[in-house]
């Protein structure tokens, strides 16, 4: 297969690495909650047809390699993923972020091309 994917009228292959935190730094992606996090992420950029390359949950951030179509754009795509996964996680896991009224991602967003070889 390709490394490049076709629209109708484009060419493409947008790879971005992305890199987020919870606010404060917070130490809560661990045990049930880094896996709910990671599954959340999965399924939100599946219903986009995003492709991940690869994801890694640290206890403090966030590190996502993905593939975005040029149709998304990289903050579209992050609204969602963070939103929902921010709702889902705080609903789910609300006795192990207790006293946090919104799940605390920071609003700060990192991300960078990645070149091809």
């Amino acid at each position: 297969m390709s490394r490049f994917h076709k629209l109708s009228q484009t060419i493409w292959h947008c790879q971005y690495h992305i890199i987020w935190t919870p606010k404060y730094r917070f130490k809560i992606l661990k045990n049930e909650i880094a896996e709910e996090v990671e599954a959340c992420i999965r399924t939100f950029s599946a219903q986009q047809k995003c492709e991940i390359i690869e994801l890694n949950v640290q206890i403090d951030h966030v590190h996502l390699l993905v593939l975005i179509p040029p149709k998304i754009s990289v903050s579209q795509f992050m609204g969602i993923v963070k939103g929902r996964t921010a709702i889902r996680v705080l609903n789910k896991f609300r006795v192990h972020v207790q006293g946090i009224k919104k799940f605390p991602y920071s609003s700060q967003l990192k991300f960078g091309f990645c070149s091809l070889k």
